[in-house]
Formats: structure tokens, C-alpha cells, sequence
């Protein structure tokens, strides 16, 4: 038969460190007697010092990761400790210089492309046309910037090849009407980017051939734009068929062999915020740093410390790339 302790002889027995085990070997189940036992009790409580609270095996849903980081189940709506961010409130918009030069379609194509920038493709070109076809050869600036709005046209118009674009049946009547396909095709044939006489003093630089309108375009477009709160980080693979030590295969891609880049934009407008080519492992790179993060921190160096989120897949979210941008005012979501 089991013996019933009211909660104030149980307190006692403990208190007088007497061994419950020592009772006759029956079960000590305890139970309050009475409303007086329990204020009693209440007001002990309130006096003495409660000890830390155990959480019981099996109730606290933890998972420790293989570098010792241990991961806690909450329930949804659950609050947290954590210092609040105030978030990037205007929309994604021209910045004031951009706002100030930009007064028509052709100052917004210069805003981008410079005139700096096409008078050194256009200068490397004909060099590159009169040391290989023909010392007369030459090409005007406007003719350059047809050509590039040629291929920017051919980007947003879904045509089969490029001999289709001047075709009867599938041609686009701006591109006929701007320049003969074999201008274009010997255009392209000879564009150049770079001084190639003094491209081995830049070998260390796989992207030397094209490196400094590169970069040119690259900063044009950061100051360029103001991007919204949010700012998607993924990547992108650009076709091509080049020869160079760079090129990736990608099975997943509709396109599978091209030059991977990536590329930070404003969700709302699709802006290009910022893009990096991928070059191969960067020595650059600290020793133990993860490429995505090294990539999304590089993407968000112009946008950190302002509030802003940036929202990318798996492969670039983790712990430690969480804990960076946090500290510079930047959240980070994954996609669904």
C-alpha cells in the first residue's frame, strides 16, 4: 500500500536529508494536504532562489552540425532575442547623377558604355583589323555603337541564328535597315578590348582581354542604380564556344558550355546590381573562406551596412555567411 507525504513533510524530509529510499521500501508519492501547505510553500518560494530549469530528455529538439553549431527547433512566431535591423524603406531607383546625365536614350546607353570605353574598343579594333586583313581598314564610332545596338537587339529578339536576322521571312527590319550582315560579321571578327601588345604583362589576370571595359561597365552600373530592399544573388551561364581556361560545363543549363557568372540585381526592376565573372579558384580568396560566401559578400560590398536583404538559394546560404552580413546591417533569405 502506498503512504501519502503532505508536501509539507516531504519538504521537511529533504530539508533533514533524509534518504526517502530509507521508508520502508514503499512508494513516497507527494501530494498537498491542504490550501495552508501550499501558501506555505508559495512563500518559500519567493524567499529561497530558484535553481536553472533542466529541460526533460526529449522535449528540446536540438541537432549539433558536423563543426559543433548546435540547431534548436521553435515554434513558428516564437521571440527571439535579436537586435533589429531598420530595413531599406525607399524602392529601387536611378541615382542622382544617373537622374542628372541621363536626358535621352542615347545618354542613357552612355551611361553605361562611355564614350571613354568606345574609343578604346574602337581604337584596339582597327588595330587589330590593320595588322591582320588590311592597313585601310576602319571602323567610325557611330558605326561601333550600331554594332552594339545590333547585338543588343539580337538578344531581345528570339531568332535561330545570326544570318537569320537579316533573312526575308525571320529578319528584324532595324537590324537590315542599320548595317549589311557581312559589316557586322567582319566587325565581329575583329572586335578587341585591350592593347594586345601588352596583354602578357597582365597574364595573371585571366580576364585581361577584356578586364578594363569590363570593370569600366561593371562600376557604371553600381552608380548607376540604387537598388530596393531586397537583392537576389544567383548564377548565370553565358553561352559560348571560345577557347579559354575558364569555360564551364553546366548539365542543368539549357545552354550547357559557357562563361559562369555571378550576378546581384533588385528584385523588382531586374537591375544588374553587380557581376563577377567565374574564373576558376581566385588565390585571392582567404584559405578556409567558402566560395559563396566570397561571392555574395564581394556581390553586396557596395550595398552593405543600409538595411537591405538579400535573398539567394542553398548553395550560397549558410551560418557563417548569416553571421557576416548581419553585422553589417544586411539579412539574408533563401529561396522556397
Amino acid at each position: 500500500m502506498q503512504r501519502r507525504l503532505t508536501t509539507r513533510q516531504a519538504l521537511e524530509m529533504i530539508l533533514s536529508e533524509v534518504n526517502p529510499c530509507d521508508s520502508d521500501g514503499e512508494d513516497i508519492e507527494l501530494q498537498p494536504d491542504s490550501d495552508s501547505d501550499l501558501s506555505d510553500l508559495s512563500s518559500d518560494e519567493e524567499t529561497a532562489p530558484q535553481p536553472k530549469k533542466r529541460a526533460r530528455l526529449g522535449t528540446d529538439l536540438t541537432e549539433t552540425a558536423k563543426d559543433g553549431t548546435v540547431w534548436r527547433e521553435e515554434q513558428v512566431g516564437t521571440r527571439l532575442p535579436f537586435t533589429p535591423i531598420k530595413a531599406y524603406a525607399a524602392d529601387g531607383e536611378p541615382t542622382a547623377k544617373a537622374r542628372k546625365s541621363i536626358l535621352s536614350r542615347l545618354q542613357g546607353f552612355l551611361c553605361f558604355i562611355t564614350l571613354d570605353m568606345l574609343h578604346s574598343i574602337q581604337e584596339w579594333t582597327i588595330q587589330h583589323a590593320q595588322e591582320t586583313e588590311h592597313v585601310h581598314w576602319f571602323m567610325a564610332l557611330p558605326e561601333l555603337m550600331a554594332f552594339i545596338a545590333i547585338v543588343i537587339l539580337r538578344g531581345l529578339t528570339k531568332v535561330p541564328s545570326l544570318r537569320d536576322c537579316w533573312s526575308a521571312n525571320l529578319g528584324n527590319p532595324h537590324i537590315i535597315g542599320t548595317m549589311p550582315r557581312n559589316r557586322f560579321q567582319d566587325i565581329m571578327r575583329h572586335l578587341r578590348f585591350d592593347d594586345r601588345s601588352t596583354r602578357s604583362d597582365r597574364a595573371k589576370t585571366k580576364f585581361a582581354a577584356i578586364s578594363s571595359v569590363w570593370g569600366s561597365f561593371v562600376t557604371n552600373c553600381i552608380t548607376s542604380y540604387n537598388p530596393g530592399l531586397h537583392i537576389t544573388v544567383d548564377e548565370q551561364l553565358f553561352p559560348s564556344k571560345t577557347r579559354c581556361c575558364f569555360l564551364q560545363y553546366i548539365a542543368t543549363k539549357p545552354d550547357k558550355v559557357g562563361i559562369k557568372f555571378w550576378v546581384a540585381c533588385d528584385l523588382k526592376s531586374k537591375y544588374i546590381c553587380n557581376v563577377l565573372p567565374y574564373l576558376g579558384k581566385d588565390p585571392s580568396r582567404p584559405s578556409g573562406e567558402r566560395l559563396s560566401e566570397n561571392v555574395v559578400m564581394r556581390l553586396m560590398e557596395p550595398f552593405l551596412d543600409k538595411g537591405k536583404n538579400v535573398t539567394t538559394d542553398n548553395f550560397f546560404t549558410s551560418l557563417s555567411l548569416a553571421h557576416k552580413l548581419l553585422s553589417q546591417k544586411t539579412t539574408i533569405l533563401r529561396q522556397r
